[in-house]
């Protein structure tokens, strides 16, 4: 309110003294018909000058609406912290290195955080397979030399330390047993990187020619080949910048499925963690997630076998003291959705690939012999849905539950990770509360610092990755890596549905 009254006390009053003197002495009641008083009252209001002067105002109003919408974090001290990490310690290179570093500079950036994690996911376990060194990188929103930058109308973090997000091997922490003191085989940090080598000592090796159309594995299979071949090199860059190492039409085919099994049980995902940044806004906000026993804000340690398609019918949860009981976490995606699942439509688009694992229980059935109304009609109902639609979708889930689990209790609370304005959450909540759901609460609801809130997403993730059952879009990346993170964890693959 003071701001509004400041900027109102630098506008021109109305009661400035050079419009009463400019007022002929002849303005009287009858001396000029009153429409045409009005006219030339609002023509006055409107000068040039204050014309000036209200577009002069404008950019900083808009400066000012930037500003009260928050600056972000800078996360200093976690990039201290990556750079006190054992392995980046730069007092070690007076002596001589024998690790073998493996970089991707082409890296994923200025895309989502769930686009870029399954791609440094499988960056990290190639460098794991190929016996080097994986270099991790910041999450890049721009390659800006500022801080910030401007996205939807507020100020956004150009680079976050990996670290905000996740910890574990993929991010320079320790490996699991046997091998938790092995610092030689964590990876490094990109700064730390640049200084171990210098670039006449790196040697590039290109993607071209890479196999990306072949089953996960066997693309896989070809790049140890390839880094096999620069043995001799201590530090190595793939070049990418004419064909992606790991493109989009993998993550989205059936064709990553072959690399589940042995993914699962590397470091990489078999010892996954978020960060400690992540785990305190879940551990912050037990009142909204109500978890019978405290354990389940926080995961257990991995790994966890992945479940066996062939006993998914007698699979149970693996590990019921770490699950949110009677939570179900819901993937409702709005925002550019709208545009996007009309496309896939068009497109006659599949799930993602982890999203058709064969132990799940849901499959997605593209239309055939149908007008483009009714094509459009069927993905909108699994990738945009209506409140009522999701609120006939949930009773369904949570009729299944029950069936399967009988006797123990019920779905009763929804946690839905949403983008969606908060209209429409209100009226999906509405909606499901007629339906018989006890609480029904959304990311907008909870409570997080600056910090945390600027890996928010990360925080939902954490989120549905422990409640009971989680309701996926089957379209999104989001969805496949908690659906992945899941089924790593052992629970039961019942326990993921889709839209």
């Amino acid at each position: 309110m003071k701001l509004w009254r400041t900027i109102l006390r630098l506008l021109p009053s109305q009661n400035h003294k050079d419009e009463y003197e400019l007022l002929p002495e002849t303005s009287l009641h009858e001396s000029r018909p009153r429409g045409r008083r009005r006219a030339h009252g609002c023509f006055r209001f409107f000068s040039l000058r204050r014309i000036i002067l209200l577009l002069a105002f404008i950019p900083i109003l808009l400066v000012v609406g930037v500003l009260l919408s928050g600056i972000p974090p800078t996360y200093n001290d976690i990039r201290g912290y990556e750079a006190k990490l054992p392995q980046n310690n730069l007092t070690a290179l007076d002596v001589a290195d024998p690790r073998l570093y493996l970089r991707f500079p082409g890296h994923l950036w200025g895309h989502g955080l769930n686009n870029v994690l399954q791609e440094a996911i499988l960056m990290g376990y190639l460098a794991h397979l190929s016996g080097r060194v994986y270099v991790f990188e910041d999450y890049t929103w721009s390659h800006s030399p500022l801080p910030y930058t401007l996205y939807d109308f507020a100020l956004r973090s150009t680079r976050i330390p990996l670290n905000a997000f996740i910890a574990g091997p993929l991010a320079g922490g320790p490996y699991p047993a046997p091998d938790e003191d092995a610092v030689h085989k964590r990876a490094v940090s990109a700064a730390f990187y640049e200084k171990a080598c210098p670039r006449s000592a790196v040697h590039m090796v290109s993607s071209v020619g890479a196999p990306t159309e072949a089953e996960g594995s066997a693309l896989l299979e070809w790049w140890v080949k390839r880094l096999s071949d620069a043995h001799g090199a201590r530090c190595v860059e793939v070049d990418s910048s004419e064909q992606p190492v790991f493109d989009r039409f993998l993550f989205g085919s059936p064709r990553l499925l072959s690399l589940l099994p042995g993914l699962n049980a590397s470091p990489i995902l078999g010892a996954f963690a978020w960060s400690p940044l992540v785990h305190s806004a879940v551990a912050r906000n037990f009142a909204v997630l109500q978890p019978t026993d405290p354990a389940a804000l926080y995961p257990p340690a991995r790994p966890l076998a992945l479940a066996d398609s062939r006993n998914s019918h007698t699979s149970s949860v693996s590990d019921p003291q770490h699950i949110l009981t009677g939570l179900v976490a819901v993937h409702l995606r709005r925002g550019d959705y709208k545009r996007h699942c009309p496309r896939l439509a068009e497109w006659g688009a599949g799930y993602m690939g982890v999203n058709t694992y064969p132990a799940l229980p849901d499959r997605f059935v593209i239309p055939t012999n149908t007008t483009p109304q009714e094509t459009e009609a069927h993905y909108l109902q699994h990738c945009l849905p209506s409140p009522s639609q999701l609120a006939e979708r949930l009773h369904a889930v949570r009729t299944d539950h029950a069936a399967r689990h009988p006797g123990s209790s019920p779905l009763n609370r929804v946690y839905i990770l949403t983008n969606a304005w908060g209209w429409f959450v209100n009226s999906v909540r509405s909606e499901l509360v007629k339906d018989g759901w006890v609480e029904v609460w959304a990311s907008a609801d909870i409570m997080l610092d600056s910090a945390q809130a600027g890996v928010g997403m990360a925080v939902d993730m954490r989120i549905a990755e422990g409640a009971e059952v989680f309701l996926g879009n089957g379209f999104s990346s989001l969805t496949s890596n908690i659906v992945m993170l899941r089924l790593a964890r052992g629970l039961e693959p019942w326990s993921n549905r889709f839209l």
